[in-house]
């Protein structure tokens, strides 16, 4: 099994200027304060200003991140994209948010010559499923998350497709406990089943792969 402790690399010369799409959500929230704390230019996306009012230190854009024309105005200027979307649980109906936004940005970021997009997906998405536990595999994801994951692998292969150079950040069981600041990054799983992370570390690893080039085009799953 492979690891490594994530550490923050020094930033090049002058302010990093990231889109944030996801940021009125619990990891999101943290991605936003902790780029901010860094000194980033943060531009966030959202589809309501009222859900984001609290965020502070970035600039605020509303728009639908599965919109084209809002992703391309909200990219202008971007060195890099940090995608934290999320969909809610969803037992009976499609989902097809994740995939289809990620298409969409995908385009966006081309035309906008935007190549760096760190995208958080999920333990049990892609190669990491069957890695999650016996509840989480044999309960929680068929009857809850299947549908859900079933559109994580669509924007992982998406994001994997495209060109662009690319990071698919996989969080084991989310939770929200101070950080330790030292985590494992896995790609291979071979005994590993279950595991959580607090949202705090997943956000510094996340920021940490706007500049290092360590986990470039691969998937790891990040955990304790």
């Amino acid at each position: 099994m492979t690891s490594s402790i994530a550490t923050v690399p020094a930033d090049p010369q002058g302010a990093t200027k990231i889109l944030v799409l996801g940021a009125t959500g619990a990891t999101g929230r943290l991605i936003v304060n902790q780029a901010v704390a860094r000194g980033y230019d943060v531009t966030v996306l959202v589809r309501s200003a009222g859900k984001a009012s609290d965020i502070t230190g970035a600039k605020l854009i509303v728009g639908d991140a599965r919109d084209e024309t809002a992703l391309r105005a909200a990219l202008e200027g971007r060195d890099a994209v940090v995608s934290a979307l999320g969909t809610p649980v969803s037992p009976f109906r499609e989902v097809t948010l994740l995939s289809t936004a990620t298409r969409a940005l995908v385009s966006a970021m081309k035309a906008e010559q935007v190549s760096r997009l760190v995208c958080i997906t999920g333990m049990g998405a892609g190669d990491s499923a069957g890695h999650g536990g016996f509840i989480a595999d044999n309960v929680i994801f068929p009857l809850l998350l299947k549908k859900v994951y079933a559109d994580k692998d669509r924007q992982e292969a998406i994001v994997r497709n495209s060109g662009l150079n690319w990071v698919l950040v996989r969080p084991s069981i989310l939770n929200n406990k101070p950080g330790r600041g030292s985590i494992r990054a896995l790609t291979d799983l071979s005994g590993f089943h279950g595991g959580s992370i607090a949202r705090e570390d997943v956000a510094k690893f996340v920021l940490d792969q706007v500049h290092a080039d360590t986990w470039l085009h691969r998937s790891p799953l990040i955990t304790w």
